[in-house]
């Protein structure tokens, strides 16, 4: 990931037909935030845990993290789709991406 985003930086990135390693990623990191949310919210409508300020605290740090995580979601699929010249919103509706062949 870390090699992709320096490529990334120099506009040299390789083109993958699916995610990329930052999406895969980022994919990881905003599933772990919506299992943290879920988790955290049902917590709050239990008894063991009304009221409790952490569980509360945990929850909101975790909607404003994913909320961070969305919008650099959003600025990957811009960047990646001016990078490759191609529309990744449209891919990702449609589950169709074009296939090219490596230039020399």
């Amino acid at each position: 990931v870390a090699s992709y985003l320096r490529d990334t930086a120099r506009q040299r990135t390789k083109r993958y037909l699916g995610h990329n390693p930052a999406g895969g990623a980022m994919i990881v990191a905003l599933l772990v935030m919506l299992s943290i949310i879920g988790a955290t919210g049902f917590m709050m409508t239990t008894d063991a845990f009304w009221g409790v300020a952490w569980v509360q605290a945990a929850h909101e740090t975790a909607v404003s993290l994913t909320l961070g995580l969305v919008v650099l979601h959003i600025v990957g699929v811009i960047v990646a789709s001016c990078e490759h010249r191609e529309n990744l919103v449209r891919a990702m509706i449609t589950g169709r991406k074009r296939v090219e062949t490596e230039r020399r």
